[in-house]
């Protein structure tokens, strides 16, 4: 017995200090490179975003082409920024220049509105009310601006907020595409990284399926959901352009956040039609003009079941809820961190309960031979 408590005296003085030691070491070295790396963040987690999801698009230029790595990641870099950043920076440019030139026009009483027609009146529910203050509107608009200026001044003013942050974006995201390209010059190198941790943290056969998991998945909601909400917007603000719809870039955006959002384009495609018929002089053109959006504005109902969920082993229920669930509570970044969480939450879960049914077989088998 006295053996034993001077056994466990010399522990608690030496190894267990040591451990302890050693414990706050590394806790605190953590600490300090969470700290650092804080600041590149989002856009490192960006990059690798974008990285995972070109690096097929990647492999496929350099066995096309047998080009070297670090040649197919350039190109691919700037074929990415010349087809996404080109018109995303347009369409960001035309958000932030109407709204900038709206807060200015707003600051000089420079706005002037077009007289309801006598319709509105008839519209149900709110028309009477509509079209009395629109017509107060249009008479007198300084003394109309008057009674609302308080609350037109704050929305003036975060709206002038929301153009610099969407100025700001395009350009994180031209910076996301370059670390992108390295991080693709080097991607065979980092996806064994990648499957190693994986594999230490998970087993070497789970730590394989967890890793092509959270790579597809990436590459699912980029497609299926940003890609898809991309392309919308990109179709629909061409065609607000072409039919002459005011703030098309403010539209075209709205459209690319209600498509992340999960929400449908009909929010904003049928004021537009409306606005169309309302100010538009040739009928066959309102009409091409209303076909080519409702039909633009339903083609996420074509693309999405063809991209969402596609590869990935998990229901695509699942996949979109993670990214619906992660936008909520971490923005964009959040739409592809939570559906990787949830595709290895459900594929940790489902392995799981096959491990309790191949364990209720092999007692089942081993019953009779017992007997």
């Amino acid at each position: 017995m006295q053996l034993d408590t001077e056994s466990v005296k010399i522990w608690l003085s030496t190894d267990l200090t040591d451990t302890l030691i050693r414990l706050a070491i590394v806790a605190v070295l953590v600490v300090l490179c969470v700290r650092i790396f804080e600041p590149f963040l989002g856009l490192m987690l960006w990059a690798l975003i974008l990285a995972v999801a070109l690096y097929p698009a990647h492999q496929w230029m350099v066995r096309r082409f047998a080009m070297r790595q670090g040649r197919a990641a350039t190109l691919l870099v700037l074929i990415s920024v010349l087809a996404v950043g080109v018109p995303g920076f347009m369409l960001g440019g035309s958000f932030a220049s109407q709204v900038y030139d709206f807060h200015a026009r707003f600051k000089n009483d420079e706005i002037t509105i077009k007289k309801p027609d006598p319709a509105v009146a008839e519209w149900p529910l709110v028309g009477k009310k509509v079209y009395a203050s629109w017509s107060q509107a249009a008479e007198d608009l300084p003394a109309y601006l008057a009674k609302i200026k308080p609350q037109l001044t704050e929305t003036s003013k975060k709206l002038a907020a929301v153009a610099a942050s969407t100025a700001g974006g395009v350009f994180k995201f031209l910076g996301s595409m370059i670390i992108a390209g390295i991080m693709l010059a080097y991607g065979k190198a980092g996806s064994q990284s990648m499957q190693r941790i994986m594999s230490r943290l998970a087993g070497p056969e789970r730590g394989v399926r967890l890793h092509s998991l959270s790579t597809a998945t990436i590459r699912s909601v980029a497609t299926g959901v940003v890609g898809v909400a991309f392309i919308q917007a990109l179709l629909l603000g061409v065609g607000f352009i072409w039919a002459g719809i005011p703030a098309a870039g403010v539209w075209a955006l709205v459209v690319l956040l209600f498509g992340i959002a999960q929400l449908p384009a009909a929010i904003v495609t049928l004021p537009a039609i409306a606005y169309i018929w309302w100010t538009g002089d040739s009928t066959m053109l309102n009409v091409v003009f209303s076909v080519y959006l409702i039909a633009a504005g339903l083609a996420d109902n074509v693309l999405k079941p063809l991209l969402l969920g596609r590869g990935v082993d998990a229901p695509m229920p699942v996949i979109l809820l993670g990214a619906l669930g992660g936008m909520v509570s971490g923005g964009i970044v959040g739409l592809f961190i939570g559906a990787v969480v949830m595709a290895i939450g459900y594929q940790v879960f489902m392995d799981w309960v096959a491990e309790a049914d191949q364990a209720g077989g092999a007692q089942g088998e081993a019953a009779p031979e017992a007997e």
